[in-house]
């Protein structure tokens, strides 16, 4: 849903309405106050969800032109302030994707199955199978592999790399085939600046 249609619909409940006529700081104010309570997900504090049980895998696109990758850094990081690492790595995963836009496409490696199709029942090449290892058996994810296929299904795939569960990075081992994930390794140092 684009934000024309989120605030016509959603917010003002009215189809005709006109951005054209509208006053940007009302209408943020209008979603704020029917929404936010809704759709936002800032708030840090996870304790009753891990308690019950709940595991959580975040992912995001490092080339994601809507939504900011850095928020993604910025909430996990909240997460851990509030609960502390440990805990939080109990329950919560997230990785960042190199050279995927919002939610697949981009110039990077972006089929993990996070879309539900064309992937196989790997839990290290499918999220929600390592999801749901992860509820049932127990077994949380460590490092998932990302797809880049062509566009062309004969060309088949293009390129693999690993995602790392943050503040894990992968980095390229020197030697090897940039394509192949075997060429990387995750590394606890984290991105300049992150």
């Amino acid at each position: 849903m684009g934000a024309l249609a989120y605030i016509s619909n959603m917010v003002y409940e009215k189809a005709d309405w006109d951005y054209r006529t509208a006053n940007v700081e009302q209408a943020l104010a209008a979603a704020m106050e029917k929404t936010a309570h809704t759709l936002d997900a800032a708030d840090p504090n996870l304790l009753a969800f891990k308690e019950r049980g709940g595991k959580l895998i975040v992912y995001h696109g490092w080339s994601d032109a809507a939504i900011s990758a850095s928020s993604a850094i910025e909430y996990y990081d909240s997460v851990v302030g509030r609960l502390g690492r440990q805990a939080t790595d109990s329950f919560l995963r997230l990785y960042m994707v190199p050279g995927m836009q919002h939610c697949e496409g981009g110039p990077g490696p972006d089929s993990f199955g996070q879309d539900g199709a064309g992937v196989p029942a790997d839990p290290r090449r499918n999220v929600l199978v390592a999801l749901e290892q992860w509820v049932e058996k127990g077994a949380a994810p460590a490092t998932l592999v990302a797809t880049k296929y062509a566009s062309d299904p004969k060309k088949g795939v293009l390129a693999t790399r690993p995602l790392c569960p943050h503040p894990q990075v992968a980095r390229y081992k020197g030697q090897g085939d940039p394509n192949d994930t075997a060429s990387f390794a995750c590394a606890s140092q984290p991105l300049a600046g992150h």
